[in-house]
């Protein structure tokens, strides 16, 4: 070849040095080949999410399962073992087990996944989704079910750092919002399936053993799709340029997943947009190994505050503590038919579903940061209204209700979907695998530290001065949002990194 694939041309550089100079300009791509040349299939595009966003739908599958399951479980007539009377501590076991079997496997994410590569991370994490199922849904005592529990975390935890990763990298730039979002709404289905599949089988004797085993076919479609699909393109590219294997051999298999990703639209442009993202990577300096330390300085602790801070806030402004409630709030505000905890889940569930849906529409055509806003500020109306409803107002259950629908609402359009985005799509290529993987960890451990501490705070301090407390860290959340977090809408990961980092 007459030039050296590692190394942008000289037009390449002028091209990104006058453009990085002109940051203002709305329409001005940032670097060489911007996003003009990305010709895409929609129908190509989704099989490539669809595969990954199953890991989504399977977490989100297990939360509400595990809801009717613990009811079935502890169940004297339905239960179908002779181990049902469980205390507090071995419920909470059941039940918390796969969030902190989610915790080690974003531990061990952050040391295998950029030796595996998203593809085969997702595969490792079909196998875990299958082991765990099964384990759990065939133990003959608390201890066997525990370590499946725990065994399909591992799973949720590969899942949810690899599938927004492989998402994000082989998604066109005009629809990856879209996509990675809809992500979201697949975890949300999922709390949906599982909220009625479990509803439906909570009276069937060992009817917990169903719930857990109706997500093996789940995990087994998933491991197979993920084995068929390519590995994402700029994964190989990056084992290029930092010399794990060789440089033409890998552009050639790079060339080929991108035919495969984008379809029969892409025509002869793929060598082409490899070139580019070569070009790119090249000028970023993806081509340095990435060490630990660099993960705390630079470009990426930047990226780290951006993605950890969105993911912390997203968990400590109450959402699971908002949903705790929404079985009394219903009941308080005569709702009869939603007093039991399953109807209110599964009508709240359809809510999520909607606004979630309302987000996927608009989160490329109005951007992240307005959303991120606009929701988040309605998160901290609705979280004041529901402390003075429970301190000063508990005669008009009407407000609680509009504050409930008004919350879960703001935060299917905010924090729900764009939290997953935005991690996804901020991290520089060779520390994404690591940065996502510190992200959510913080996701999790956030969730698990706000699941184990709502109980003695609202004992210490009262359900309206809690919510009060979780309202003026959305207010904090609002001011990091508006001052820290950047505009990636239309932006290539490449001109994201040069860009806003």
């Amino acid at each position: 070849m007459a030039t050296d694939p590692e190394q942008p041309s000289l037009s390449s550089i002028e091209k990104v040095g006058k453009s990085s100079s002109e940051i203002g300009g709305a329409e001005e791509p940032l670097l060489n080949g911007g996003t003009s040349s990305e010709n895409y299939s929609v129908l190509a595009a989704i099989l490539p999410f669809l595969f990954p966003a199953l890991g989504g739908l399977l977490y989100g599958y297990d939360i509400g399962a595990t809801s009717c399951a613990t009811i079935s479980i502890e169940s004297s007539t339905t239960s179908g073992i002779s181990w049902y009377n469980l205390n507090s501590v071995e419920v909470g076991l059941i039940t918390s087990g796969s969030l902190y079997g989610a915790l080690i496997g974003s531990v061990l994410a952050f040391n295998i996944a950029d030796f595996l590569g998203r593809r085969r991370e997702l595969i490792l994490a079909a196998l875990l989704y299958l082991v765990g199922a099964f384990v759990t849904a065939l133990a003959p005592d608390l201890v066997i079910m525990v370590i499946g529990r725990f065994i399909f975390g591992i799973g949720i935890g590969l899942a949810m750092h690899a599938a927004p990763m492989y998402i994000a990298e082989t998604a066109p730039s005009k629809i990856r919002g879209q996509l990675i979002s809809l992500k979201e709404f697949f975890i949300v289905l999922g709390m949906v399936a599982g909220y009625g599949i479990g509803s439906l089988l909570v009276d069937t004797v060992a009817g917990w053993r169903y719930m857990y085993g109706a997500s093996t076919p789940l995990a087994v479609v998933m491991g197979i799709g993920m084995w068929w699909l390519p590995p994402s393109p700029r994964w190989i590219l990056l084992c290029a340029i930092q010399g794990k294997g060789n440089m033409q051999d890998l552009k050639e298999t790079a060339v080929r997943c991108l035919c495969r990703l984008r379809g029969e639209a892409i025509g002869d442009t793929a060598p082409t947009q490899v070139e580019e993202i070569l070009s790119e990577l090249t000028f970023v300096g993806e081509e340095k190994e990435a060490s630990l330390g660099e993960m705390f300085r630079g470009k990426c602790l930047k990226a780290l505050t951006i993605g950890a801070g969105l993911v912390l806030f997203q968990q400590i402004t109450g959402q699971p503590s908002v949903l705790y409630y929404a079985a009394s709030i219903f009941q308080s505000a005569g709702f009869s038919a939603a007093s039991d905890a399953t109807r209110v889940s599964i009508l709240l569930g359809f809510f999520k579903l909607i606004m979630t849906g309302t987000a996927v529409l608009a989160v490329d055509r109005l951007g992240r940061r307005p959303l991120l806003l606009g929701g988040v500020s309605g998160m901290i109306i609705s979280l004041f209204l529901l402390g003075s409803y429970y301190l000063f107002l508990d005669n008009a259950p009407v407000v609680a209700v509009v504050a409930l629908l008004l919350y879960v609402g703001c935060y299917q359009l905010s924090f729900g979907p764009i939290g997953w985005l935005m991690i996804s799509e901020v991290f520089p290529l060779r520390l994404r695998g690591r940065g996502l993987s510190i992200a959510v960890l913080v996701n999790f451990g956030a969730n698990a530290l706000v699941t184990f501490a709502f109980s003695p705070l609202k004992a210490l301090l009262g359900a309206g001065v809690l919510f009060y407390a979780f309202g003026v860290i959305a207010v904090l959340s609002l001011v990091f949002i508006f001052f820290i977090i950047p505009e990636t809408k239309g932006l290539t990961l490449e001109e994201i990194e040069a860009k806003c980092l």
